[in-house]
């Protein structure tokens, strides 16, 4: 059993996430289900896969922060994993991204959000829970830049999740902790790199979102993603992170630099077999721009169900335009990405340019059991009382 046949067997099963924990069978979300398969997977091949993955010199990084985040490319589709201590050892949380380049064709949203990517300065958020889609919608953005315009587009992500081949555009990306150590020293540093489109992989902090409305202000077209379930929510969000004091102006920039906000949410499709996202979209008109200037938010959603003209969709009307969709795009097995292959080495192979091997038909066979295995449960004294332990069992 290897970290890259689990990842294997998870694309097999299409599935959009891997968790492995130590004591604890393998467990996937397919179509939005977690379900498990096969045996508990040992402590020991947890921390041996921990320890390849992040290498020695990231490994005291790890053991003083108790987290990794990082992306690879295994089995030809790209991963954001994140390694982590829990109280039975070292866990991974594994998302599988897309294995096809993402357009809007290909993961099914409305094309009409290509307008938005006309506009040379202002603000596009993408909102919506986690798991719900956001990174492949921004790719998507990003991709339609690259393939149409001649333009410099600079991302700073945590971890870079899709990696671009730069067509018309040229394109940088940045990951933080390895590139850059924060997106606030991302963000002024792209000031000073001449961008034309800026991606922000997500607003956290108030100062990443301080920074990203500046950038958007300043002749920039900014991309960035947040976590919201409706876009008077995402504006909300975004204002009451700052100060009391400091609101009004943050609702004064939103006002005049955003363009749009698109919040969405998967859903499965009984009849395709297949999830698909629903939007809710929010453009800019006068009305909305006065109601963030004032902070109401609420009055938001009636100017979206009167704003169709405008370009402006409910989830309930967007619903309607993906029940009359006449065609949908069906994720075929041999869909290769365009994006070029990551810079990092694939987990397990340490020769660059070495084929991968075939992805397993079925999931793998867990180790066996033998009479020195340990029962792993919740323990006193961290991940260093459990390296210390397994240390010991192995010398025993």
């Amino acid at each position: 059993m290897t970290l890259d046949s689990l990842i294997g067997a998870a694309q097999e099963e299409h599935a959009s996430d891997l968790h492995l924990e130590p004591g604890l069978p393998p467990a996937l979300r397919v179509r939005g289900a977690l379900r498990t398969f096969g045996e508990p997977v040992a402590a020991k091949l947890l921390l041996d896969f921990a320890r390849e993955l992040i290498g020695p010199d990231q490994w005291p990084t790890f053991l003083q922060r108790r987290s990794f985040d990082t992306s690879r490319t295994i089995h030809g589709i790209r991963c954001r994993i994140n390694v982590l201590q829990t109280s039975r050892g070292v866990g991974f949380a594994v998302r599988l991204l897309a294995a096809f380049q993402a357009t809007f064709e290909k993961l099914n949203l409305l094309p009409d959000l290509r307008r938005f990517l006309t506009h040379p300065n202002g603000l596009i958020i993408v909102s919506g829970a986690t798991g719900s889609g956001k990174s492949s919608t921004l790719a998507a953005m990003i991709q339609e830049v690259n393939v149409t315009e001649a333009r410099h587009i600079v991302t700073i992500e945590s971890p870079i999740e899709y990696v671009y081949r730069p067509r018309l555009a040229y394109i940088r990306q940045r990951e933080v902790g390895r590139d850059t150590p924060s997106y606030e020293q991302g963000l002024i540093d792209a000031l000073r790199e001449d961008p034309d489109v800026l991606m922000v992989g997500e607003m956290r902090e108030p100062e990443t979102m301080r920074l990203t409305l500046n950038a958007a202000e300043t002749g920039h077209l900014v991309l960035t993603t947040l976590h919201s379930a409706s876009c008077s929510e995402a504006l909300a969000r975004v204002v009451s992170a700052f100060p009391a004091e400091m609101q009004n102006s943050v609702r004064a920039q939103l006002a005049d630099c955003i363009i749009a906000i698109i919040c969405q949410r998967l859903r499965f499709r009984p009849d395709l077999k297949i999830r698909v996202p629903e939007c809710e979209i929010m453009v800019n008109t006068h009305a909305v721009k006065n109601y963030i200037r004032t902070g109401d938010f609420f009055k938001i959603m009636h100017a979206m169900e009167i704003g169709a003209e405008s370009g402006m969709w409910t989830f309930a009307r967007y619903q309607g335009w993906l029940e009359n969709k006449k065609t949908c795009y069906f994720p075929a097995p041999d869909d290769k990405p365009e994006s070029e292959p990551a810079a990092e080495p694939t987990v397990g192979h340490a020769i660059p340019g070495a084929p991968l091997p075939a992805a397993p038909h079925a999931p793998p066979a867990a180790t066996p059991r033998d009479s020195k295995r340990i029962e792993i449960e919740p323990v006193e004294g961290g991940l260093d009382a459990l390296i210390k332990k397994l240390g010991n069992e192995e010398t025993a």
